[in-house]
């Protein structure tokens, strides 16, 4: 079985494909023949070994097989499992998935629905993480205004469609035109080019008071600055550090304003608030099968080319998500 391993923390030359063992499944476990799994930002810190934790940073020991997300067709299932050969499912959050077979829990696996593609199934996490930013932990609601930072990345295009949902002001920001007008055709009321337009500007002169809503995964002086456009009231989500810079907030700018900043992160919720990422990922899956949502995509690779993926998504060409073949 094909597998990329990353031999060592580094840039994406580090990934090579190799040989692994085809695990087979215990009692209660299923083996997955993968088709399709992604490229995710949290991929690409593990890599870099910079990816943040409680502590500080936590990233996987080399060598290891990156991927969080995948999806295919059941190949063998434990006696102790409602699944069977054939069946279409997809698991998030479960290490590992850059390689052409899995064995995961049974309880980690989920059904792809009927009308739904391998594809779409394996790119949820990003629509899971925008569900619940945006209404479970966001609280947002109909007449109020959010900020949807890198509105043409993976959890920016998920956002901009779910919000269509609710009758409210969308704001945006991108750094080309190209995207800008991409993020418009997703629902976004405004695209803000933040090369060249300060968003505290933009705030103090286009809105009575501010954000309601801040969706950020930039962090650092993005995150900073978000803090202080939010209006009285306001809530902030940080689900991610991409920028690399962790910030933080004085009390006094929450405290004066009823401000408040809430943290999401899919993994800890998959294990510690499992009904809260069930509710989303029923929202989803219905959304897809609908034609309601889609999984913006640029481009796929094949699982060999796993390091051109990730420089295509590290030098910011991306957009939507980035897919990987893994029968190619």
């Amino acid at each position: 079985m094909r597998a990329v391993v990353a031999d060592d923390h580094g840039g994406p030359e580090v990934l090579r494909v190799t040989e692994r063992a085809v695990s087979e499944p215990g009692p209660t476990e299923v083996r997955i023949e993968v088709a399709y799994t992604s490229v995710n930002f949290a991929d690409i810190e593990k890599r870099r070994g910079t990816y943040p934790n409680r502590e500080a940073i936590h990233s996987p020991d080399p060598p290891y097989v990156p991927g969080m997300e995948a999806a295919g067709r059941v190949a063998d299932a434990g006696s102790d499992t409602d699944y069977d050969p054939g069946d279409r499912v997809f698991v998030v959050v479960e290490p590992e998935c850059y390689r052409e077979s899995i064995t995961v829990p049974a309880t980690r696996v989920h059904r792809v629905p009927d009308g739904v593609g391998l594809e779409v199934a394996s790119g949820t996490v990003q629509f899971l993480t925008a569900h619940n930013a945006l209404f479970a932990c966001g609280g947002l609601t109909a007449g109020e205004t959010v900020l949807v930072h890198a509105g043409a990345g993976g959890v920016g295009t998920a956002a901009l469609q779910l919000t269509d949902s609710v009758d409210c002001t969308v704001y945006t920001t991108a750094s080309t035109e190209e995207k800008r007008e991409l993020t418009r055709e997703l629902g976004a009321d405004r695209a803000v080019d933040y090369t060249t337009e300060s968003i505290r500007q933009v705030a103090a002169d286009e809105l009575d008071g501010g954000f309601d809503l801040v969706l950020d995964g930039v962090g650092g002086k993005t995150f900073r600055r978000s803090v202080r456009t939010l209006a009285s009231g306001g809530r902030l989500v940080t689900y991610g550090l991409a920028s690399g810079d962790v910030p933080s907030v004085a009390a006094p700018r929450l405290l004066f304003d009823n401000r408040s900043v809430v943290g999401y992160h899919l993994e800890d919720a998959e294990t510690n608030l499992p009904q809260r990422v069930a509710s989303a990922r029923e929202a989803v899956l219905d959304g897809f099968a609908r034609d309601e949502l889609e999984l913006v995509t640029d481009r796929s690779f094949p699982l060999r080319r796993a390091d051109d993926a990730h420089r295509h998504v590290e030098d910011r060409e991306s957009v939507g998500k980035v897919l990987l073949e893994v029968g190619q």
